[in-house]
């Protein structure tokens, strides 16, 4: 019987490198619609300096077409870091990133976010070169916008074992990744005992967190908890500076 080996693209694994060598890594998420595209390459220049591993780019409103494309041409232009899509739909992809986060929400409650957008999307990213990056996506109370555009049913945060069996679920599915999403903006992250309770079901996936990270604490306490990659965006936007606010967030992440 044949065997095809499963080879995980360079984006990928630069990914696992980072992870691998510094114990945890540190995402930039740049929303398109939330600021122009000479001040996203700036905030993607700082961030760079500051140590981040790579640069997001989505929304859950907005992130579409010539804002989209533009965005990610001059961080590209800007940053020599990978540049991967965080798509809302099959309308945020592009062909002058370097990868996509070929996700599915797994709780959400339209079939749109488990698999049409990804089935209307896949001979698009084909077409565009793109590395796809399998990912199970998990929204967790209070969800913000993307839990309500993304009709998720949200996981409570008292239920960590929810967590776990969603992520798993992804992990049998072949994913890669898990995301745990807490919404962006959320008033705190995803709790650490759900972050521990998902990272002991996927085995050795990579396992993201997101949403309401706004200092390095927090972000140390993710990492303990078991999480790989940590992922800010309003922190970010909003921090003023975004060279320390990201340099923080990567020495508290990084053993």
């Amino acid at each position: 019987m044949l065997r095809k080996r499963v080879e995980i693209g360079p984006v990928e694994s630069e990914l696992w490198d980072a992870v691998e060598s510094h114990g945890a890594a540190h995402l930039t998420l740049i929303d398109p619609a939330s600021q122009d595209p000479e001040r996203a390459a700036q905030m993607a220049r700082s961030a760079a300096d500051a140590g981040t591993t790579a640069i997001m780019v989505g929304g859950s409103v907005g992130a579409t077409g010539s804002t989209l494309d533009r965005t990610v041409r001059a961080i590209k232009e800007s940053v020599d870091l990978p540049v991967i899509l965080f798509p809302s739909s099959a309308a945020g992809l592009c062909d002058s990133a370097d990868a996509v986060f070929f996700m599915s929400l797994l709780n959400s409650r339209s079939t749109g976010y488990l698999i049409e957008n990804q089935a209307l999307g896949a001979p698009v990213v084909s077409r565009y070169r793109l590395e796809a990056i399998p990912m199970g996506y998990i929204v967790v109370e209070p969800g913000g916008t993307v839990g309500w555009v993304g009709d998720a049913k949200l996981v409570p945060r008292r239920k960590p074992e929810i967590a776990a069996a969603y992520a798993l679920a992804g992990r049998y599915l072949g994913m890669r990744l898990i995301y745990l999403e807490a919404g962006s903006g959320a008033e705190s992250p995803v709790p650490a005992s759900m972050v521990s309770a998902v990272r002991d079901a996927i085995g050795d996936a990579l396992l993201v967190v997101g949403g309401g990270i706004r200092d390095a604490e927090s972000a140390r306490k993710l990492v303990s908890a078991g999480a790989d990659l940590i992922v800010t965006g309003t922190g970010v936007e909003q921090s003023g500076d975004v060279f320390g606010f990201v340099r923080d967030m990567v020495t508290a992440i990084h053993v």
